[in-house]
Order: structure tokens, then C-alpha cells, then sequence
């Protein structure tokens, strides 16, 4: 198939391109490197059936010289909490109307199969766990929100246009390539460079909060599994089938721990219902918690240019959550 991944250079995308490509699909990536990073498609730009375009999926005129393509996955947005309540307007034009014009480009070429990236963020803080797809969703940020109503419209394209299109809630995906810069965020890249730096991990609240953590390398089979399949407007949750918590993964990387204040708005456990898509697409996660985060550390120089957050630079960093989500 020829393959459209918007957001190619990230960190999820970019595991998706390498996959598709040794799976024999051609795949033309698009990214505006805002947030992704060249480097991650190495391997891809060694391959004669990788296309590059570089473009911002929310500018109306970034598809005008794509090709017809097979297969959407749509992977392209902003993502961390703190900046979307800082910058909505950002997020409402990335995470919106860019999914709108990826669906409107889709629909004129007509395109076999349209992926969306979802969030589980949607869900806010669900109270029943593991949560299934058809929990109420109640988004508690912009970031949750904006993904969210993607995710809308995805469903009525599929619904109005018949657009063959599945949207995947993804729960907490970690794994190499993740951000290593920029905004105070995943949980991985925090604690991966106060290792390197020898100081001690920046625990939330007790650290008993449990986390869905799923390995990047399981996403992309998902999002394969999902172009592969002949279901459509549908949502499905790609998660891990366990849930951990925060100390469980200090114990995991070593070191000693120190605390910082529990924040609004975020869920004390995090946990996928998958029974949906098992059965749906016949997919199910290979690499376990201990496995993934030891993967991690064998990779751990990535974040050698990482920034380095304490509890004063945290606290600084998330004082709009605080004073926004309270």
C-alpha cells in the first residue's frame, strides 16, 4: 500500500514508518520537525520507498503535493498538558482543524483507510478501570479536549462520508525516540535524565498511582493491525493489559526518590480495557513492563540533552495546572 503518516518524524510515527516500510509498504511522511525530530527516520530515509515532505498538516495548503495514498495514519499534533492550557489556540489548530483537513484530503482522494490518533485523556479521570471504550469521556485539559473532538470528527466522517476510518485511544506509550526535550512531561523522560545526572526521581503525590504504560513498538503493530482490518467508525483502546505504578518503575530504573505535590486532574490509575481490539483486529501486546523499561535504559544517552527537572523547575512548570485544573 501507499502509505500517508502525518507526523512521521515523532516519536510514534516514526516507529510506524519503520515498521510499514519492512513490512513492504511505500510511505510518504509528512512533518513540520516541530516537535519531531529528522533523526528518528534514519533507517526510513534508507529505504527507496520512503518519500519526504516537510509541512504542517494545519495549513490547508500541506497536502496540495501528496500523492493519492492508500492508507492515513494520522499521528501529526500537539501533545503535553501544560502548553494546551497555556496555548489553546495552538492545540485547537493542530489537534482540530489539522485532523479536519487530513480527513478532508482523505475523503476527496478516497482514500482505503483512514488511522486516527486518539488519547485516553479523554476519559478524564475514570472511575471504572480497566476502562472501556464506551466510558463517558469528560477531557479535564485542552490537550484531552482537542484530541477529543479529533476523534469526533473522525467518527462523523466515517458516519457522513463513509470514510473508512478507526480512531485508537493510546495509553501512556513509552519507549526510544520519546520526546527528550521541551515542555516538563512523560514521566520516562524526567526520570531517564535525573538518572544520568545521578539525582534523585521527581515523584507525584505517593507514587502509587498506577500508569497503563505501553511499549511504542505495540502501538504501531496496533495501528497496522488497523489498516489491515475491514472494520470502520469505530474506537478501540491500545494499552498494555496491566497497569503499574510510579514506584514500580523507580524500583525498575534504581535510585533514590523524593516527592512533589499530587496535581488536579489526573487519574489515580490509568488502565486500558483491550478485550475491543483483541477481538476486533486480533492484535495483542508483546513487550511487558520489565522488558520496556529495560529497553529504555540500555538506551538511556538519548537523554543526555535532556533538561534536568527538580522539585523548584517543576513547580514552576506546572503552576498554570495547578492554577487551572485545581
Amino acid at each position: 500500500m501507499k502509505c500517508l503518516v502525518t507526523g512521521a518524524a515523532g516519536f510514534i510515527g516514526s516507529h510506524l514508518t519503520d515498521l510499514l516500510l519492512r513490512d513492504g509498504h511505500e510511505v510518504i511522511a509528512l512533518d513540520d520537525l516541530s516537535t519531531g525530530r529528522e533523526s528518528n527516520l534514519d533507517q526510513a530515509l534508507k529505504s527507496k520507498n520512503f518519500h519526504w515532505i516537510l509541512a504542517d498538516i494545519s495549513d490547508p495548503d500541506a497536502t496540495q503535493s501528496v500523492p493519492a495514498v492508500d492508507w492515513l495514519f494520522h499521528i501529526a499534533g500537539r501533545a503535553d498538558l501544560v502548553p494546551s492550557i497555556e496555548k489553546p489556540d495552538e492545540y485547537f489548530r493542530v489537534n482540530v482543524s489539522g485532523t479536519y483537513l487530513a480527513l478532508e484530503y482523505a475523503r476527496k482522494i478516497g482514500a482505503k483507510r483512514f488511522i486516527y490518533t486518539a488519547s485516553s485523556t479523554c476519559y478524564g479521570i475514570a472511575e471504572k478501570v480497566p476502562t472501556p471504550e464506551d466510558y463517558p469521556c469528560a477531557p479535564r485539559h485542552p490537550y484531552g479536549l482537542t484530541k477529543y473532538l479529533g476523534e469526533q470528527l473522525v467518527m462523523h466522517w466515517a458516519q457522513v462520508y463513509k470514510l473508512p476510518a478507526l480512531s485508537l485511544r493510546l495509553f501512556n506509550v513509552y519507549g526510544p525516540r520519546s520526546r527528550t526535550t521541551g515542555a516538563y512531561g512523560a514521566v520516562f523522560g524526567v526520570f531517564l535524565k535525573q538518572k544520568l545526572a545521578g539525582k534523585p526521581f521527581t515523584v507525584v503525590g505517593d507514587g502509587k498511582q498506577t500508569r497503563d504504560f505501553t511499549y511504542v513498538t505495540d502501538i504501531a503493530e496496533a495501528f497496522l493491525a488497523a489498516a489491515k482490518s475491514n472494520i470502520s467508525a469505530e474506537v478501540l483502546n491500545v494499552g498494555s493489559g496491566g497497569t503499574y505504578s510510579v514506584n514500580r518503575l523507580v524500583e525498575l530504573l534504581g535510585g533514590e526518590r523524593i516527592f512533589v505535590p499530587k496535581r488536579p486532574g489526573e487519574p489515580d490509575s490509568t488502565f486500558a480495557d483491550i478485550r475491543k481490539i483483541k477481538a476486533a483486529l486480533k492484535w495483542t501486546p508483546k513487550v511487558s513492563f520489565e522488558e520496556g523499561v529495560a529497553r529504555m535504559l540500555a538506551v538511556i544517552d538519548d537523554w543526555q540533552e535532556a533538561p534536568l527537572w527538580d522539585q523548584a523547575s517543576i513547580a514552576e512548570a506546572t503552576k498554570n495546572w495547578f492554577k487551572y485544573l485545581k
